[in-house]
């Protein structure tokens, strides 16, 4: 075999179509051995001579794309100084396109001894470990363009490929839970017909089977264990895992995109698989462990962990900021994604101890000249202390905001006082975001995620049901900000039933009339369930799994959600791009505030009303002729006024349209209860009774305000945004 010295640049490994580039950072080496692993296992090592900046590199003509390879790292073995190089242990490439095979519990995978864990073990780990693949980067993309949805105009449906995909009735038994299934015509029909704009596809990053879930018979679902920020997760491929996933990944893509549906992808750079000190050795560990993970100070024996899995990956140093910006760059610039959710995102922030907002992390990614321009959204929260940071992140990004879902839940139950912090949730949250000079798409609105209950089991049960996951029930949030409606579980009484499905309906209109971005957890469009497992992090199984055999209640659900995404995006007076300042505004056409905040009464709501534990209902005005901002193309928009008239109370309310002023001609577009039919007309003064746990939108033509003097300029209302 002919050995070129290559070059330092770019990490990984780079197939030319004549041969291969290897390169591998790895401060702490002493010696370093490429390893090519042929189709029986055996292993052909190649010692690597050249380095260039703590690069080791090599070039190798005879390597063709599929060519499975790995690194044994030779250098210091001391924990106490934070070095853990092992040449017994075959190590995964940090920039591998991809990995073949799932790394096992085996003893070989850990320096010490599951006996004496005090004693070092030395067992070569080749045969029970998962192996990098050498990958042809050549696809033909044809005419594949990014959609390029404006953030305000954005649905947003979190999705898992094989939870989504495992049950469809139209997808064949052979590629269902695979990137093949998430591109099949029947899914990306079902997400069309829906009318999202973008999925949210949960951890597609290569990651590891944790041992101790396969040991109960259990598997990681979710996804959230990397250990290969590059490579597509092979389990998600349906024709193998030697380079063939990554062909399958960009298919799903240019799919989609055809489909004008974008994909988001959540990433986790905020820890990897190998855990905390009693951990596998699997790749990072190996190489360069206290460049790539923070340390304890004092005691570099053990790892600093703010995420709860062992490890957090140390962000202050310049190959760990490399290596995530090269990753993101490459899943933009090769696998043609259009965002990112990132996972844990407090931790990335943390250059010390504290979250910084000014790290170099984010200063990076402002500015980069490519990542900055795709959707970034953050996870605003890890569990170190002052983890909690939403509101916090810098005006380039958008935020999950898990005050929206929480406040949302809580009016949505019948809580006391929270109607004052309700209205800003519907508002857009100006309070959490305005005062970085953000606009409503900080907001990502979300009532439900993989985290937690399904909408249809937030309005089913008051308590977890988390026994399937061999943890005495005891994992999992305790405090859901559920009601179960009266009965605990499943029920027959249709009574029941119907004031479930009320309340789902309650909670999936209020998101798609919020302000800011809305996120649909898959499966709630349609009235999934597990059972009230609110943890479903180790179930890959049909509790997670979305079940598209529907009976009318969910059909139901489906239709109704359908219909309101269809109402947000024909009106832009739901989905604006600025916020909401309960003022007359100068130039937009009306004498009316951009939204008026009334009582039952149809009278703007008092100090009293603000101020009562004990209200539940208000009515929502929204001026279409009130949008001061052009769209776009610089034209103006009128758009049709709504009234909003929410009652979550558990009684019968009398609500009374407000004055003339406002309008006339206001007809029922959509609604909760079963006392108005869609299309019904009302009059200002008109008063309507509205069931309990309620909710209906009406909404009159501009044309009824033709007439109407622009005011001269803007003038304080007192209202409350």
């Amino acid at each position: 075999m002919q050995i070129w010295p290559g070059q330092s640049y770019p990490l990984g490994a780079t197939f030319d179509g004549s041969g291969t580039n290897f390169a591998l950072f790895s401060e702490a080496a002493e010696r370093v051995e490429l390893c090519l692993i042929d189709d029986d296992g055996e292993e052909r090592r190649v010692e690597i001579t050249e380095v260039d900046a703590y690069v080791w590199h090599v070039y190798l003509p005879a390597v063709q794309a599929g060519q499975r390879y790995g690194y044994r790292v030779h250098g210091p073995f001391d924990p106490d100084a934070g070095h853990r190089c092992d040449p017994s242990k075959l190590l995964l490439d940090p920039y591998a396109k991809a990995i073949a095979g799932m790394a096992s519990n085996h003893q070989s995978l850990y320096s010490y001894s599951f006996e004496h864990p005090e004693q070092r073990s030395t067992e070569d780990s080749a045969d029970h470990t998962m192996h990098s693949v050498v990958i042809s980067p050549f696809f033909d993309w044809g005419n594949d363009h990014p959609p390029a949805h404006e953030y305000h105009d954005t649905v947003i449906y979190e999705a898992h490929v094989k939870g989504l995909t495992m049950l469809h009735p139209d997808i064949d038994d052979t590629i269902r839970g695979t990137y093949v299934a998430m591109g099949h015509p029947s899914i990306i029909e079902h997400l069309t017909e829906l009318g999202v704009t973008a999925v949210e596809l949960m951890p597609v990053h290569q990651f590891v089977q944790d041992g101790h879930l396969v040991d109960s018979g259990l598997r990681n679902y979710w996804g959230y264990n990397t250990i290969g920020f590059f490579a597509p997760h092979n389990e998600y491929s349906c024709a193998g895992d030697r380079g063939q996933q990554v062909q399958e990944f960009k298919q799903m893509v240019k799919n989609l995109h055809e489909a004008d549906i974008e994909v988001i992808l959540d990433v986790v750079y905020n820890h990897t698989a190998e855990g905390n000190h009693l951990g596998p050795t699997l790749c990072f560990r190996g190489i360069d462990n206290a460049a790539y993970y923070r340390l304890v100070e004092e005691d570099k024996a053990h790892y600093y962990d703010t995420t709860g899995t062992g490890n957090s990956l140390l962000m202050r140093t310049p190959h760990v900021l490399q290596l995530i910006m090269d990753s993101l760059r490459y899943w933009v610039t090769e696998m043609h994604v259009d965002g990112f959710r990132f996972d844990l995102a407090s931790t990335l922030a943390r250059e010390l101890h504290e979250v910084d907002r000014l790290s170099a992390f984010f200063d990076i990614i402002q500015q980069d000249p490519v990542i900055s321009q795709v959707k970034l959204i953050a996870e605003p929260w890890d569990l170190g202390e002052g983890g909690y940071q939403v509101g916090g992140f810098p005006p380039l990004w958008s935020e999950w905001n898990g005050s929206y879902r929480d406040t949302v839940r809580d009016f949505h139950r019948s809580e006391p006082g929270v109607i004052g912090e309700f209205t800003s949730r519907l508002a857009g949250s100006s309070d959490l975001y305005q005062h970085t000079g953000r606009t409503p798409i900080a907001s990502i609105n979300f009532v439900t995620a993989h985290d937690g209950f399904t909408m249809r089991d937030l309005v089913s049960y008051n308590e977890r049901h988390n026994e399937a996951n061999g943890e005495d029930g005891e994992d999992g949030e305790s405090h859901n900000r559920s009601w179960n409606s009266g009965v605990e579980g499943p029920s027959d009484d249709p009574q029941v039933r119907a004031l479930r499905l009320r309340r789902a309906k309650n909670l999936m209109a209020t998101l798609l009339v919020s302000q800011g971005v809305p996120m649909i957890l898959h499966g709630d469009e349609m009235g999934r369930t597990q059972g009230g497992n609110n943890n479903t992090y180790c179930q890959d199984n049909e509790i997670s799994w979305v079940d598209w055999e529907l009976d009318a209640d969910q059909m139901e659900m489906l239709w109704f959600t359908q219909s309101m995404v269809e109402l947000r995006r024909e009106h832009p007076i739901f989905r604006r791009r600025r916020f909401l300042r309960g003022i007359v505004r100068d130039g937009a056409g009306s004498t009316l505030a951009d939204v008026e905040w009334l009582g039952t009464d149809g009278a703007l709501m008092t100090a009293e009303d603000w101020d009562s534990a004990q209200n539940k209902c208000l009515i929502m005005f929204l001026n279409g002729a009130g949008i001061p901002e052009p769209n776009l193309r610089g034209q103006r928009i009128i758009d049709d006024s709504a009234l909003l008239l929410l009652n979550a109370s558990g009684n019968d309310v009398d609500f009374t349209l407000p004055s003339s002023e406002h309008g006339e001609n206001w007809k029922v577009v959509l609604g909760t209860g079963e006392t108005v039919e869609v299309g019904t007309a009302f009059a200002g003064g008109d008063t309507l009774t509205r069931p309990g746990h309620s909710l209906l939108v009406l909404m009159r033509p501009p044309a009824d305000l033709d007439g109407n003097p622009a005011a001269d300029e803007e003038t304080e209302q007192p209202a409350r945004a």
